[in-house]
């Protein structure tokens, strides 16, 4: 009967890149997540629900436990107690190389400002989305250091 109990307990997050399965957890009370629309909390019993996410921090929390991860976009899908995050990357906080990724933010900004004094937007967008990926990766790694 306690299996029961816990296996009912919260919901299930997997996140799922081309690379393979960054996160697969069950028993979590709230996991948050940033769309398109807005950030929403997830928890037991919430509607079935289908969004596409912005590159940003997913926090997952169980008990008194708290869990950021990196998510660069793609699409979260919530329904029977299971919330599946398709995204193209995906780290949790202790898997992020905080000086590669404050090289890409170097690379990204220097991108950035090529792209705008050759009015290049296709390489704009590029670079920006390049830069908020590294930004991202750096702020969730600072979250787990305590910065």
């Amino acid at each position: 009967m306690a299996d029961e109990t816990t296996a009912t307990h919260g919901i299930q997050v997997q996140i799922v890149t081309p690379a393979g399965d960054i996160y697969n957890e069950s028993g979590i009370d709230i996991a948050i997540v940033n769309t398109q629309g807005g950030q929403i909390g997830i928890m037991a019993k919430h509607v079935p629900i289908l969004a596409a996410l912005t590159i940003d921090e997913l926090i997952v929390k169980r008990g008194d436990d708290k869990e950021s991860l990196a998510v660069n976009g793609g699409i979260a899908e919530f329904s029977n107690n299971i919330l599946t995050v398709i995204a193209d990357s995906a780290e949790t906080s202790d898997t992020i190389d905080v000086s590669r990724a404050e090289s890409a933010k170097e690379r990204a900004e220097a991108r950035l400002a090529h792209a705008q004094d050759d009015n290049n937007d296709e390489e704009l967008k590029r670079a920006r989305i390049a830069l908020m990926r590294a930004v991202n990766r750096i702020h969730v790694a600072a979250l787990k250091s305590g910065r």
